[in-house]
């Protein structure tokens, strides 16, 4: 299957890359590059497998998680650990390569916002404290508007104080 038209010149970069460091270009390599650069989503070692399945592939866990590897060291992927137990992937190429996080701990959705704000109060405190950034990172937890709206109820993690339970 031909990736999407706008994940073409990714992967392009993505196969430079490789040649670059005397990695071979593998059909393997290119299927996964092609499904991690098709897509704005957050995607899971799982869903990516699935995808590449879905696309007539066969390809073992262990060489996507090779592949991802490569694709963070080459700093065109991202990867976020947002505390779900395993990591999810997106590439830094996307119309807004700085962007926020917010995400649902009812249905585990993604949701990615931009803000200036943010980029201003991140300047400000570069500039008094005299700051080399090298980037930046807020996600915010809690329930999207859906799982609020069907009753999702979050459990209460924490300390039980002793003398609160008496």
């Amino acid at each position: 299957m031909t990736p999407p038209v706008a994940a073409v010149p990714f992967v392009r970069v993505f196969a430079r890359y490789l040649r670059e460091q005397g990695l071979p270009v593998t059909h393997q390599r290119i299927a996964v590059a092609d499904v991690v650069f098709g897509t704005d989503e957050h995607l899971s070692v799982d869903q990516i497998e699935g995808r590449v399945r879905d696309q007539g592939d066969r390809i073992g866990k262990a060489t996507i998680y090779r592949t991802l590897d490569l694709l963070v060291r080459s700093r065109l992927v991202a990867e976020h650990d947002f505390g779900e137990g395993f990591k999810r992937y997106e590439h830094r190429l996307s119309r807004q390569p700085e962007h926020e996080h917010l995400i649902c701990l009812g249905c585990d959705k993604v949701t990615e916002f931009h803000s200036r704000e943010l980029k201003k109060i991140q300047d400000q405190a570069v500039a008094e404290f005299g700051f080399q950034p090298t980037r930046l990172s807020l996600e915010v937890y809690g329930l999207c508007a859906a799982c609020h709206e069907a009753g999702v109820e979050l459990p209460d993690y924490g300390l039980t104080c002793p003398i609160d339970s008496v």
